[in-house]
């Protein structure tokens, strides 16, 4: 590790903190209804989008009532998306001839975009056309990000709100978030990064010429407006197979840096909009710095373990950090940090391989998703996540000193600890079913590229990806299988549906409960004690789910590594 390379991470975090409060602010006035500055040019177009709808910003909807909405609409996105993928051949903006999608891959990719985990089983500059790429694939970029917004909305509202019946209205919060929160930010990052290079053009394919006279075509599109909401809505689907580490994509410091904020930023914000709904906005910064510890942890194993290199390598008489499979215009540094973010949030874009870090710098990013994404997290999505672990939490509390668990003047009763317990363990459940499976089915144990605990990191790696909706690999895992397809569908299923579910379940009851006055026992969950206490609910109840399988995989391979062994 070096001095200069921490000096980018704190750069980095400084940064952060300094949007927390600005677009928290913002994003409060946008879910409130208040008048912001777009107002004047976008109240026409949402009250238009409503009377199409057929319905009211004034209209309250019961937590049932919006998780039904939530769900026709991403099933009619589903629909949409894979029969866009099945009709390519046919369809128009296909300048390089692509052919339809084959059915399961078609299957995997519309769950995987609706469900904001963009898991890819394909390379999109050789797969998809621009039409679907658009239409299809960055519609769903949009659509599933403010989804999961949305519905941490609703289930902050869950908390302000006493002997109430509604927790808003989904079409209301998921038209809001994408026309004042998500497009104006995205048309402001597209021109950012059409000046840094990345491209932007319909026209077709370029064929060049290499210095050794042969020809090669350089894949373009419209590639900028897609790698800002790719980051902003934590979603990670690459325009180009290599993703974040293509030129075209992220072509060098400057904009590695606003990729990497972008992917943060909205999440972190979102503490700020719960502190302000709640009427303290202590208690935003006391859940936030709980995900920044956190945070650090891993950035601070992962940079080491990368730094100190490859025992392996280190035997052969090279020195130096593991720089295999990373960027030479990133380094070391930002390759550690991007990873830790990446996988913190639910976006999976990768500017590194994540296959080739080392055992304990692999296996960062693992534990990240098999929290629950719960650092930062997804849009929304990793929001509502640690909120479940809040309830937990206070139940645990509550059991320490002898009284009904309570958080923000709500009592914390049995309801709402099972929903809370449902959410958290369905993840578990997804990963290594899955995962036992796999690993023992002889048509799934042949796309494992590696053998020994790497392949079993492997496959491991990509249910827990697909189950947290996260999306980034292992790449020695060959995925475009009809086990795979499949299986990762379903997971990818799971971990987005039966975490929302019990979260608005959640909203709904917090939201009819009355408020109860503070006293002289109530725990208070604005200051360190609490902070400490969510921390360590959150790695307990994670170390006891997953330690097994980690110990298995990336643990037991770097003890291999340090006795000269390698798989």
């Amino acid at each position: 590790m070096t001095i200069n390379g921490w000096i980018q991470i704190l750069v980095y975090c400084g940064i952060l903190l300094l949007l927390v409060k600005p677009l928290g602010g913002y994003m409060y006035r946008v879910f409130s209804g208040d008048r912001t500055f777009p107002s004047p040019v976008l109240v026409p177009i949402e009250r238009g989008l409503y009377r199409l709808a057929g319905t009211s910003e004034k209209e309250e909807q019961h937590w049932a009532v919006y998780a039904t909405g939530m769900l026709l609409f991403n099933l009619a996105g589903f629909l949409v998306l894979y029969a866009l993928q099945r009709l390519q051949g046919a369809l128009p903006y296909n300048p390089a001839g692509m052919s339809a999608v084959e059915p399961g891959l078609a299957f995997n990719t519309a769950v995987s975009f609706v469900t904001n985990t963009n898991w890819q089983n394909y390379g999109g500059e050789s797969t998809m056309s621009y039409l679907v790429q658009m239409a299809g694939l960055n519609v769903q970029n949009f659509v599933s990000a403010a989804t999961g917004i949305a519905i941490a909305i609703a289930l902050i509202r869950g908390f302000a709100r006493a002997s109430g019946r509604s927790i808003g209205n989904f079409w209301v919060d998921l038209t809001r978030c994408t026309l004042y929160v998500l497009l104006p930010l995205c048309i402001v990052l597209t021109l950012a990064y059409v000046w840094l290079g990345i491209p932007q053009t319909l026209g077709p394919y370029v064929e060049a010429t290499t210095l050794e006279g042969a020809k090669q075509t350089i894949a373009l599109g419209p590639v900028a407006s897609q790698i800002a909401i790719k980051m902003l809505g934590t979603n990670g689907g690459g325009f180009f197979n290599a993703n974040a580490a293509h030129p075209f994509e992220n072509p060098d410091a400057i904009s590695n840096m606003i990729q990497m904020l972008t992917i943060f930023a909205l999440g972190a914000g979102l503490t700020n909009v719960f502190g302000r709904m709640v009427g303290s906005e202590r208690q935003g910064w006391a859940i936030l710095a709980s995900m920044g510890v956190l945070f650090l942890i891993g950035v601070t194993v992962c940079y080491w373990a990368e730094a100190a290199g490859n025992p392996l390598v280190h035997a052969l008489g090279i020195d130096g950090g593991n720089m295999e499979g990373k960027e030479t215009r990133f380094g070391i540094a930002m390759s550690a940090l991007f990873a830790v973010i990446t996988t913190a949030a639910s976006c999976g874009a990768v500017n590194a391989m994540h296959d080739s870090f080392t055992a304990l710098g692999g296996m960062i990013p693992l534990i990240n998703m098999q929290l629950g994404e719960v650092i930062v997290g997804g849009v929304g999505a990793g929001f509502y996540g640690i909120l479940m672990f809040v309830v937990v939490a206070v139940f645990v509390a509550g059991l320490m000193v002898g009284r009904t668990p309570e958080y923000l003047g709500k009592k914390i009763e049995a309801k709402e600890v099972k929903m809370a317990m449902l959410a958290i363990l369905c993840l578990p459940l997804a990963m290594l079913i899955f995962t036992a499976i796999a690993v023992v089915l002889p048509s799934a144990v042949a796309s494992m590229v590696n053998g020994g605990p790497h392949g079993f990191s492997e496959v491991l790696y990509a249910y827990t990806s697909a189950a947290a909706n996260n999306g980034s690999a292992f790449g020695g895992l060959s995925g475009n299988t009809p086990w795979y397809n499949i299986t990762l569908g379903l997971g990818m299923l799971m971990g987005r549906f039966l975490v929302i579910i019990p979260a608005l379940a959640i909203a709904g009851s917090l939201a009819a409960k009355k408020t109860v006055p503070a006293s002289a026992g109530t725990f208070p969950t604005d200051g360190t004690l609490f902070v400490g206490l969510l921390v360590g609910v959150i790695i307990i109840v994670g170390g006891l789910t997953f330690f097994p399988s980690l110990a298995v995989g990336p643990i037991v391979e770097h003890l291999a590594m340090i006795h000269g062994q390698t798989f």
